[in-house]
């Protein structure tokens, strides 16, 4: 059967996908002259920045209108410094803060960084209100556990960044900060009255839409009081009734990645996910990291069934085009020319900085790096007090023993650099009998929970592992120079 040209182009406006390397595929420019309506640019896609201005060049010329995404959120979630570490704080750095003109100029700063390179989709920032200690996926992307401060900054991050013209999108609608599961790897739930959902995680988002936030990409998550046993991202009654309906939210509904466990295995593959989606009132997917041309097909192909067989209404479809379609007709980055180096990211994270206790005799310490996993969303970046020219010793919770460091140590202090160190397993034990039999002092670049060791010197904490967070400790502890 003949596939009618135009409703495959519908399908394909609906689509962000992406693409393997550090140069566009034949496929991905071709299938933008066909409809589809961009790409987002992952870690694997960037080699420096004269190679991403022509990677998007080379997709503007298959589409002047093309959307170019990217999640750079600054701080741990980074993709144009995935090599080295984000020169900018993140979001709870900001938070702890609590300057909402800086966190404007901060995004306004990682804006303009995207609009010289020809990105004009900024997935970000990340607006949930981290209230739960253990959560593997938000934590330091969040601006805190309050509220009304998350509220504030999330404002002012997306009037920063869209001053350059760079489209914001605030994540991850209906509120992921709750959740002690990760969305990349199964289904979380957050079973809560919708009241509270309201009341704690909803303002943030309240908050952007004021501040005419251009997208708000959904949640793979459930919450049985509105979505039944289906994640967010398939929920009329999120999408349309809550954010649109109730919230007056007018613009773009961008998905989570359908590929992630949280879609995929709830729907049945990244097709039928898309269908979904879709029907429930998204606008544009984001198919995933993972994408080539054969994925797409499969996309359009189970769109295009979701209409024939009567799962996706045409009129929702061409809805949802035309949405997409709006988006790409406002993101039209401010290049000026280009920004004068600056040290906004490191005089902010210094500013955010808290140390508990005393730092006392930490001119040759023993750097002990707990090693720790990254999530999807962080990938693997550099972090800790090494790239700053501070020598670490890295080592695994479960390959050491209080006596093996003593002994490393000698005489010197102990500095322990960890990162989410109240949920990494056995780090809580090891660093309390640690400190109790030798002078320690902890360095918390994770998300900082309830947790002291009691008998440490002292506990500081840097709300992120970012490049500029790293630094930024390294002149606290007096390892390295001040700028």
């Amino acid at each position: 059967m003949r596939t009618d040209p135009a409703l495959r182009r519908l399908a394909l406006g609906t689509l962000l996908a992406a693409f393997p390397g550090a140069t566009a595929p034949d496929w991905a420019v071709e299938l933008l002259g066909e409809g589809l309506a961009g790409h987002t640019l992952f870690g694997t896609n960037i080699v420096d920045p004269d190679q991403v201005a022509g990677v998007t060049a080379a997709l503007r010329a298959g589409r002047p209108d093309v959307l170019v995404a990217i999640d750079e959120e600054g701080g741990d979630v980074t993709r144009l410094a995935h090599a080295t570490g984000s020169p900018y704080p993140g979001n709870a750095a900001l938070g702890a803060i609590g300057d909402t003109a800086l966190t404007r100029r901060v995004y306004e700063a990682i804006g303009a960084e995207l609009a010289v390179l020809g990105v004009n989709v900024n997935l970000a920032p990340t607006v949930d209100v981290n209230t739960a200690d253990e959560n593997p996926v938000i934590g330091t992307r969040s601006f805190g556990a309050d509220p009304v401060r998350v509220a504030a900054h999330a404002a002012a991050a997306v009037t920063g960044l869209q001053a350059t013209g760079v489209a914001a999108c605030a994540k991850h609608f209906p509120g992921h900060g709750a959740t002690v599961a990760d969305s990349h790897h199964e289904l979380p739930t957050v079973d809560v009255p919708v009241d509270l959902l309201r009341a704690r995680d909803l303002p943030p988002f309240a908050a952007v839409i004021a501040a005419d936030a251009r997208a708000i990409m959904t949640a793979h998550i459930r919450v049985p009081g509105l979505t039944g046993d289906a994640p967010a991202t398939f929920s009329r009654s999120v999408l349309v009734d809550l954010l649109r309906t109730e919230y007056g939210f007018t613009g773009t509904v961008i998905t989570d990645a359908l590929e992630m466990k949280g879609a995929a295995l709830a729907a049945g593959g990244v097709g039928p996910a898309a269908v979904r989606a879709l029907a429930a009132g998204a606008d544009l997917l984001c198919i995933g990291a993972k994408v080539d041309a054969a994925l797409v097909e499969q996309v359009v192909t189970a769109i295009l069934a979701g209409v024939a067989d009567g799962q996706l209404p045409l009129a929702r479809l061409e809805q949802a085009a035309t949405r997409t379609a709006e988006l790409a007709a406002w993101a039209r980055p401010v290049v000026g020319p280009p920004a004068a180096a600056t040290d906004l990211g490191y005089a902010a994270a210094r500013r955010a900085v808290r140390v508990e206790g005393v730092l006392a005799d930490l001119t040759t310490p023993l750097v002990v790096r707990l090693v720790s996993d990254s999530t999807i969303a962080e990938g693997r970046v550099p972090w800790g007090l090494g790239p700053h020219g501070v020598e670490e010793v890295p080592v695994a919770v479960g390959g050491t023993s209080v006596a093996a460091l003593r002994e490393q140590a000698g005489d010197r202090p102990i500095l322990l650099v960890g990162r989410h160190l109240h949920r990494l397993p056995g780090a809580a034990d090891l660093v309390e009998t640690l400190a109790a039999a030798h002078p320690v002092t902890v360095l918390e670049m994770g998300w900082p929970s309830r947790w002291r060791p009691t008998a440490a010197r002292a506990f500081v904490t840097t709300y992120g592992a970012s490049h500029a967070n790293g630094r930024a400790a390294a002149e606290v502890l007096g390892l390295v120079d001040a700028r």
